[in-house]
């Protein structure tokens, strides 16, 4: 009685389930999970993403072969049980009871596919019963030939690939309907543990794996014993823009849940990525980056579309991406931002500075090679990268102004504001410090950048397009252009001639101590690019420097980048502001036309009738006040005379002259009016000297 309760449970189970199953065309139709097409900038495919099903097989399209080695390494009995094979079966019971995870391959290829579709793959006892019945079900309410086909189309084979068309297309660039004993055999093997056994991961275990198949194959008698099948020999598909891309994408695609409402159907995203640049920074960086380091790259447009994206030399080996998470230290390529907050604090390229030994708070800075090269202008000072120069620049502007320079130029990492900072102490981004460059590339304009052009459905309708946010002027044109000039100097005389390239071309090159980090940032015809070098556990490198292996790196990909591109030369002639203009005479003292003078007669000249000829007498005040003599005029020197140590921004001149005309003299002068002073230059900043 209790047998046939049990059996009558079961049959009313089985019976309650088949009703409730979807039909055979609406199983079809069913997908586990989105998949995304991931488009360079050109349309082209460069990854697909999650779930790929390929082309839908009838049973009479899917090669014999195939049908064959899943059933003999997957369900031998199959076509003679009715959905659950009772040795399997025992064997599922006993695992659920015990834990023992010795047994394994329980299910037949019903259970399969009604796991695959309708459950998950917990291991429980629970899970396997329900498992059981919906087999039944399946077998009660569909043919053995419509099981299989269903079972082929839907089974996952690793990589992504879902049933055995896509997995044919996967690794070996055709169809299913073309596939051979032995590919046949490497797809049935799959099945078993896809990551395992991909050949695309391991060609050996594949292989070996297949070998398995082929000789169930034999002993079961559905390929003769006389047969010899080689698996070794099976053409692969060579996976192209698989690895480097990928970090691209990784940095890219999770956007897309800022972008996109939540959906789950088959999407395509239009990328910025030019996937040659993609390869030719691959390139670059495997051809440069020193042994046992890592190298990382990054190319923006000049509206800030990623061109190119880097992430590590191997994204198979390690997809820790460098171009986008890690922080490291720039070095002196950080002092763009010391030499921006100076430029715009009033100094030029042509100031004079002084390389000499200084002290600020107990820290003194040292120079690359020790030495000291005493005076020179702004610009050489920035091309030979001098530190003792960098650090009197942030000590007279302010550590607070050069942070707030960096923030506003795109940086996002913690800046500290101890004197060393100038040097680039501060951990940063690669993509940050690449924005921040092509914000100078693009006349102080800010940058941001981006990866997604558009995202479409399959069926082509449209979820979402990029559009460029209005750019903020970041700094004034003049700073722009002035520190492009010594950008472009340090790539044509100072640290940074590795990067020449026959075109124009600004940078400036980065390393820090030990060699523990070689950076090089820079321009050219509208493409900014940034490369680091270094170890990922931050031990030195040897005789890695900014301007050596960085630099050869940003040149080999640049010369590719910008081929087609026309040779633009850089705006670095500076427009300076009316209060940064060096003084002249009207400045210094103001209009003749505003005096009053007495003529040789001692008749007074009011204002407007213009100051005495040479001949007719001089300009003097009355009342005994001392007036201005020629050696009053030669004493005071312009605010920008290239004596002055160190460059400052231009201070008022000649403070505490005397007035041309007494107060008593012009108010009585002007009928009791306001005093008439010549005018002054607008004050500039405050500076120190050091």
């Amino acid at each position: 009685m209790a047998a046939l309760l049990v059996v009558l449970f079961a049959g009313l189970a089985v019976a309650f389930a088949a009703r409730s199953l979807p039909s055979y065309y609406q199983l079809q139709a069913t997908q586990v999970g989105q998949t995304i097409v991931v488009r360079a900038r050109d349309g082209s495919e460069i990854v697909e993403l999650g779930p790929s099903f390929g082309e839908w097989l009838d049973s009479g399209e899917i090669p014999q072969v195939m049908k064959d080695a899943m059933i003999s390494v997957e369900d031998r009995r199959f076509h003679s049980h009715w959905g659950i094979d009772p040795v399997r079966l025992t064997g599922a019971i006993i695992e659920g009871v015990t834990g023992d995870d010795r047994i394994g391959g329980t299910s037949t290829i019903t259970q399969q596919l009604a796991r695959n579709v309708f459950l998950n793959s917990n291991r429980t006892l629970d899970r396997k019963l329900r498992e059981a019945v919906l087999a039944m079900a399946l077998e009660w309410k569909f043919s053995k030939e419509q099981i299989l086909e269903l079972y082929l189309n839907k089974v996952y084979f690793g990589g992504g690939a879902y049933g055995i068309d896509s997995a044919s297309r996967k690794f070996f660039s055709h169809p299913a309907t073309d596939l051979s004993v032995a590919e046949a055999a490497i797809i049935a093997g799959l099945v078993k543990a896809p990551s395992r056994y991909s050949p695309t991961a391991d060609v050996d275990a594949a292989v070996n794996r297949a070998g398995v198949v082929l000789r169930l194959m034999k002993e079961q008698g559905r390929i003769a014993d006389s047969v010899t099948i080689d698996p070794s020999a099976v053409k692969l598909k060579e996976e192209t823009g698989q690895n480097s891309v990928r970090y691209f994408t990784d940095w890219a695609l999770p956007q897309l849940d800022l972008l996109l409402p939540e959906t789950f159907e088959p999407i395509e995203v239009w990328t910025t990525l030019d996937t040659g640049m993609q390869r030719a920074a691959t390139a670059s960086i495997k051809a440069n980056t020193p042994e046992g380091a890592q190298g990382a790259l990054v190319s923006l447009d000049r509206d800030g579309a990623v061109l190119a994206l880097v992430g590590g030399t191997d994204y198979v080996e390690t997809n820790y991406n460098r171009a986008t998470d890690a922080v490291r230290q720039p070095g002196s390529s950080w002092k763009l931002f010391v030499y921006l907050a100076a430029l715009e604090a009033g100094y030029t390229p042509d100031d004079r500075v002084v390389d000499t030994p200084v002290t600020i708070d107990g820290w003194s800075p040292r120079n690359s090679g020790g030495g000291y090269a005493g005076e020179m202008d702004l610009r050489s000072a920035f091309a030979y990268s001098k530190n003792t120069v960098a650090a009197q620049l942030g000590n007279e502007v302010g550590f607070g102004t050069v942070s707030s320079m960096a923030r506003r130029f795109g940086i996002t990492t913690p800046i500290s504001t101890y004197p060393s900072m100038v040097l680039g102490t501060s951990e940063v981004r690669l993509i940050d410090m690449t924005r921040a460059f092509a914000a100078v590339s693009e006349g102080g304009q800010s940058v941001e950048p981006y990866g997604i052009l558009k995202v479409t459905t399959s069926d082509g309708e449209l979820l979402y397009q990029h559009e460029r946010k209005e750019p903020v002027q970041l700094v004034p044109d003049y700073v722009a252009a002035g520190i492009t000039d010594l950008l472009q100097t340090a790539v044509n005389t100072g640290t940074g001639r590795a990067a020449q390239i026959g075109r124009p071309v600004a940078g400036k090159t980065g390393t820090t101590n030990s060699n523990k980090d070689g950076y090089f940032v820079g321009f050219s015809s509208g493409v900014t690019t940034g490369v680091w070098m270094g170890r990922d556990d931050n031990a030195r490198v040897a005789s890695l420097q900014g301007g050596r292996a960085p630099a050869q790196a940003f040149a080999a990909f640049m010369r590719y980048a910008v081929k087609d591109r026309p040779v633009e030369e850089f705006e670095t002639e500076l427009q300076l502001p009316e209060w940064q203009m060096e003084p002249d005479d009207e400045q210094f003292f103001g209009d003749p036309d505003d005096y009053y003078f007495i003529d040789e007669q001692g008749n007074l000249i009011e204002p407007g009738r213009g100051a005495p000829q040479p001949g007719q007498g001089s300009p003097f005040p009355v009342e005994g006040e001392p007036g201005v003599s020629e050696a009053d005029r030669r004493r005071a020197v312009p605010a920008t005379d290239p004596q002055r140590q160190p460059a400052r921004p231009p201070q008022q001149p000649n403070e505490g002259a005397p007035p041309a005309a007494s107060d008593d003299f012009l108010r009585r002068a002007t009928g009791g009016g306001g005093t008439a002073q010549p005018p002054r230059p607008a004050p500039s900043p405050p500076a120190t000297e050091y």
